[in-house]
C-alpha cells in the first residue's frame, strides 16, 4: 500500500461519510474490484499506461457503477497524479473501509472464480487463526494451477498445486541425496509424495515477513529471519511491539515499544509491512495517550480515529507562507518583546527549575476560545508531574482542545524516543485541515537522552558527549514539521515551543546549540531572575524572535517597540550605579523607569493576559504613568486600570480588538483616562 494512494483513500472514505453515502460508495466499489479481480483481461488495461482515466471509465461503463461514485473515484485518481493507480487505490479504499468496521481485508487467489460460500468458509477458517474477523476479494491466478492461496497483511496461506508441486521437487531431491536409494526404493518414495500430494495442509510461507528473536536485552532485540524489513516498520512479538532501527545484512535491530517481560530469545517476529503509526483525530482533544496513541485516561477506547505514520516529511518551500499571525502566549514579557507567530519554532530555554514550562502551560491555556489546538508531549517526566499539569488544565478548561502524549521517565527509551514524532502526527492532522496547533517539547535534552541509550544499546558509534552523529537529524526533522502552510495547503499552521534544559546556564552546550540553531529564536530564562522573584525569568538580552514584528499587530508594535532598549539601558545604568550613590536626573529617570517596568512586567504563573490589556498596561508605561507610582503598588495600580476601562470604557478595548490598531482618537482618550485614573489613585494612596 503506498503512501499516496492510502492518503487519498481515506479522503475518499472521509468524503462518502461526510454526504451520508458510505455504504453506496463501499458496495459500487466492491463490485468495480470484483470484476476487475475475475476479469484478467479488464484488469491488466485498468493497470496498463497506455490508456487515459477517460478510456478506462468507458471501459466499464457495462458494469453499471454508479455515476456519482465512479466519478468521485476518478476524481481522486486524478489528484494522485501517477500512472495507473487505479486498482491501488480501489484496493487500499477497502483496506482503509474493513479496518474501520474491525475486519481484516485479504486476497483469495484461485484458478477459476469462487463461489459466496466457498469464500464464506475460507475467511472463517483464516478468522478462527488471526484471531479477527476477515474480508476477502477473489483474484484470479492462472499459474496456482490448482488450490488457492489466501493473504491478509504479512500472513500467507498456500494451498496452490505451483507450490505443492515445488515442495514435492524439494522432497524428491532430498530423498534422493540422503538416500542413495535404488530404484525401486525411489519409485517407492515418489508414490508415497503422490499419494499424499491432495492431502497436504496450506503452509504458511513465512521466509520474507517472519522472524524469531536472537537476542534481547534493556529493551533492544536482535531479529533473525525478517529479511524484507524497512527502517521504522513495526514488528509484532506475540501481543508486544518492537520498531526496526538498524538494518543488517543478516539481523535486524529493533527496539520494543511494548511487553517487554513477554519476549525472550527465540519469540516469534513477524513484520506488518507498515511504519509505525499512531491514532489521530478529534477524539483525541481531552485525552492524555502514550507515545503509541494508547489512553491512559479512564475515558474509554478512542473512537472515530484515523491512523498516521508517526515520522512524515516537513512541508517543503512552496508549501509555506511567511509568518505573520500572532500566537499570543499571554505573557507580557514575551508578547512585548519576544513575539511568537503561527508557524514559529521558538525555543525554551534555561536551568532546572526556572519556569520552562509554566511558560508552556501559560500560553496553551492562553488559547482558550481561540480556536487553537494544544498537544503537550511530556517527555522523561515524573507521572505526578504531568498529572498535576493535566489537573491544572482541567480546572481552567483547556482539557477540551488539548491532548496530552506522555512518555514518562519509567516508559521504555523507545517511547521517549517516538513521543514527539507521536505528538507532531497528531498535530498535522489538523494543521492539514486548515486549523492552527501549538505543540509543546517538554522536553528535548530528555529527548536525546533517551535516542543517545537506544543508540549505545544498538552499538551505533558514538560521538561527541556519547550522541551519535545523527543527532542533530533527530531534531530537525522533527522541528521542521512544523510550518505555516499556504493558502492552497489551507493555511493552517502549527507553532512549536521545544523545551530544552540546559546546566549552569550554558547554551553553549551540544544539544542547546544544536536546537538554537534549528529554531526561529529562544526565549531564555534566567535562574538569578527567578530566585529573585522576576518570574517569568526572561532575560530580554538573550532572547529573540527571528520572526519579530511581523508577528505583532500594530497596537502592540506601537506600546512596545523601546522596551528591549529601556530595559537595557536600566541594567547598564543599573550596574554603574553600584559604584556611586551621586546620580544625575537622567541616571535616576533610566533608573526609575527600568525598575517600574519590571514590577510591571512579573506575572503570576496560570495568568495569562489577553493582548488587548497588555495593550493598554504598555501604553501607560510608555507615556510614563507607571513611573509616578510606589513600585509595590504597581500590580495593583494595574489591574485597577484594567478594570476602570473595561467596566467604563468597553468601547476602547473593542477598537483595539477590531482593529488591532491605536488610532489617534483612541490614543487621546487612553490618555485623558489614565491620568485622570493615575492621578485619583495617588490621591488615595
Amino acid at each position: 500500500m503506498s503512501i499516496d494512494t492510502r492518503k487519498y483513500a481515506q479522503d475518499l472514505y472521509e468524503l462518502a461519510v461526510h454526504d451520508d453515502k458510505l455504504e453506496l460508495y463501499r458496495k459500487e466499489l466492491e463490485k468495480l474490484n470484483n470484476a476487475l479481480n475475475v476479469n484478467l483481461e479488464l484488469s491488466n488495461y485498468f493497470d496498463s499506461t497506455s490508456y487515459s482515466t477517460a478510456d478506462k471509465r468507458a471501459k466499464i461503463e457495462d458494469l453499471n457503477i454508479n455515476s456519482e461514485v465512479l466519478s468521485t473515484f476518478f476524481v481522486m485518481v486524478n489528484a494522485i497524479n501517477k500512472s495507473h493507480v487505479e486498482l491501488q487505490l480501489l484496493h487500499d479504499f477497502l483496506v482503509h473501509y474493513y479496518a474501520r468496521e474491525k475486519k481484516m481485508f485479504g486476497t483469495i487467489f484461485s484458478v477459476r472464480e469462487l463461489d459466496d460460500k466457498t469464500i464464506a468458509n475460507v475467511e472463517k477458517a483464516i478468522a478462527s487463526q488471526l484471531g479477527r474477523k476477515v474480508k476477502l476479494e477473489n483474484k484470479i491466478d492462472k499459474e496456482l494451477l490448482g488450490g488457492i492461496k489466501v493473504v491478509v497483511n504479512n500472513n500467507v496461506w498456500d494451498g496452490s498445486y505451483k507450490t505443492k508441486l515445488k515442495d514435492l521437487k524439494h522432497s524428491l531431491l532430498a530423498s534422493d541425496d540422503e538416500l542413495k536409494a535404488n530404484s525401486k526404493e525411489l519409485s517407492s518414495q515418489i508414490r508415497s509424495h503422490i499419494d499424499t500430494f491432495e492431502k497436504t495442509n496450506v503452509n504458511i510461507e513465512s521466509n520474507d515477513t517472519m522472524g524469531y528473536v536472537t537476542s534481547v536485552a534493556d529493551g533492544i532485540i536482535n531479529v533473525s529471519g525478517v529479511y524484507h524489513a524497512m527502517a521504522s516498520e513495526l514488528l509484532e512479538i506475540g501481543e508486544a511491539k518492537a520498531m526496526v532501527m538498524n538494518l543488517e545484512e543478516e539481523n535486524i535491530g529493533a527496539v520494543l515499544l511494548s511487553g517487554e517481560e513477554e519476549v525472550a530469545e527465540g519469540s516469534i517476529v513477524k513484520a506488518t509491512g507498515k511504519v509505525v503509526e499512531i491514532p489521530v483525530g478529534d477524539a483525541l482533544l481531552g485525552r492524555v495517550v502514550n507515545a503509541l496513541g494508547e489512553p491512559l485516561d479512564d475515558k474509554g477506547p478512542l473512537k472515530n480515529v484515523t491512523y498516521a505514520p508517526i515520522e512524515a516529511n516537513a512541508p517543503g518551500v512552496l508549501d509555506r507562507q511567511s509568518v505573520n499571525e500572532p500566537l499570543e502566549t499571554g505573557l507580557m514579557v514575551i508578547d512585548s518583546m519576544i513575539p511568537i507567530g503561527k508557524g514559529q519554532r521558538e525555543l525554551i530555554i534555561g536551568d532546572r527549575q526556572t519556569g520552562k514550562t509554566a511558560i508552556a502551560i501559560d500560553t496553551i491555556l492562553n488559547q482558550h476560545g481561540k480556536n487553537v489546538k494544544c498537544i503537550y508531549v511530556a517527555i522523561g517526566q515524573k507521572n505526578s508531574t504531568v498529572a498535576q499539569i493535566v489537573k491544572r488544565l482541567q480546572e481552567e478548561g483547556a482539557m477540551s482542545y488539548t491532548t496530552i502524549v506522555m512518555a514518562g521517565a519509567s516508559d521504555l527509551p523507545a517511547l521517549q524516543y517516538i513521543a514527539p514524532y507521536a505528538g507532531t502526527a497528531i498535530g498535522e492532522y489538523f494543521m492539514n485541515r486548515g486549523e492552527d496547533v501549538l505543540i509543546v517539547y517538554d522536553d528535548l535534552s530528555k529527548h536525546a537522552v533517551a535516542y543517545r541509550t537506544l543508540s549505545l544499546l544498538l552499538r551505533r558509534p558514538p560521538g561527541r558527549e556519547a550522541y551519535p552523529g545523527d543527532v542533530f537529524y533527530l531534531h530537525s526533522r522533527l522541528l521542521e514539521r512544523s510550518a505555516k502552510l499556504s493558502e492552497e495547503k489551507g493555511g493552517g499552521s502549527m507553532t512549536a515551543l521545544p523545551i530544552v534544559e540546559t546546566l549552569a546556564g550554558d547554551i553553549s552546550a551540544y544539544i542547546p546549540t544544536n536546537v538554537i540553531s534549528i529554531t526561529d529564536g529562544q526565549i531564555f530564562l534566567q535562574t538569578e531572575l527567578f530566585n529573585s522573584g522576576n518570574r517569568p525569568a526572561v532575560d530580554s538580552g538573550l532572547s529573540v524572535s527571528r520572526v519579530g514584528s511581523a508577528a505583532q499587530y500594530k497596537s502592540m508594535k506601537k506600546v512596545s517597540s523601546s522596551l528591549k532598549l529601556d530595559l537595557a539601558q536600566y541594567q547598564e545604568v543599573l550596574a554603574f550605579s553600584q559604584f556611586g550613590s551621586d546620580l544625575d536626573a537622567s541616571t535616576r529617570k533610566t533608573i526609575n523607569h527600568g525598575s517600574h517596568l519590571i514590577e510591571l512586567l512579573k506575572q503570576p504563573q496560570y495568568s495569562p493576559i489577553a493582548v488587548e490589556d497588555q495593550v493598554i498596561l504598555l501604553f501607560a508605561n510608555q507615556k510614563g504613568y507607571i513611573d509616578n507610582i510606589n513600585k509595590s503598588d504597581v500590580r495593583k495600580y494595574a489591574n485597577g486600570l484594567l478594570l476602570e476601562i473595561h467596566s467604563s470604557y468597553p468601547n476602547i478595548i473593542n477598537n483595539i480588538i477590531e482593529t488591532k490598531n491605536i488610532s489617534n482618537e483612541i490614543d487621546e482618550q487612553l490618555n485623558r483616562i489614565i491620568k485622570d485614573y493615575t492621578e485619583r489613585f495617588n490621591a488615595v494612596k
